[in-house]
């Protein structure tokens, strides 16, 4: 016994083979719905259709979520003014473009004892990008590379 529902049928508690006939006289599927239901429920559709609509909608939904871009900066702890305003210049494109910018700067060797100083150069570029961005994450020290994301402003 299942319960039968659709467009165009008597919705109805019928006999499997009932239903199955139903479902072949008006050349639909007989497709079950809720199987823990008593008793369970068919719909008759056409199944083609149904599962076209739903990779249509999947696909609709899949184009409307936004793809976050992450571009990557590295600087060192040493880096000079014009290598500085160089990396600026891109990090400003990058922001403009609407991807979120990670900028790190990475620690060769010994240099890991300037740690502020590293810590200064991201805080600088953060303020620099001030206008175009704003930090989702403020410098963090992981292994031996700092690390600072920033957000494009909307």
């Amino acid at each position: 016994m299942v319960r039968v529902v659709g467009d165009n049928v008597d919705t109805g508690i019928y006999q499997l083979r009932e239903a199955l006939n139903i479902a072949d006289e008006l050349e639909l599927d007989l497709v079950e719905i809720s199987p823990n239901a008593n008793p369970p429920v068919c719909k008759v559709i056409d199944y083609r259709k149904y599962l076209y609509e739903q990779k249509k909608r999947q696909k609709e939904i899949k184009a409307k979520t936004a793809k976050v871009v992450v571009k990557e900066i590295r600087l060192g702890p040493n880096t000079d003014d014009h290598d500085f305003n160089f990396k600026l210049k891109h990090a400003i494109k990058f922001l403009e473009d609407g991807a979120k910018v990670k900028v790190d700067v990475f620690f060769k060797g010994r240099s890991i004892i300037y740690k502020e100083r590293g810590e200064i150069i991201l805080l600088k570029f953060a303020q620099e990008l001030a206008d175009y961005g704003k930090v989702e994450r403020m410098p963090k020290l992981e292994g031996k590379r700092m690390i600072m994301i920033i957000t494009p402003k909307k």
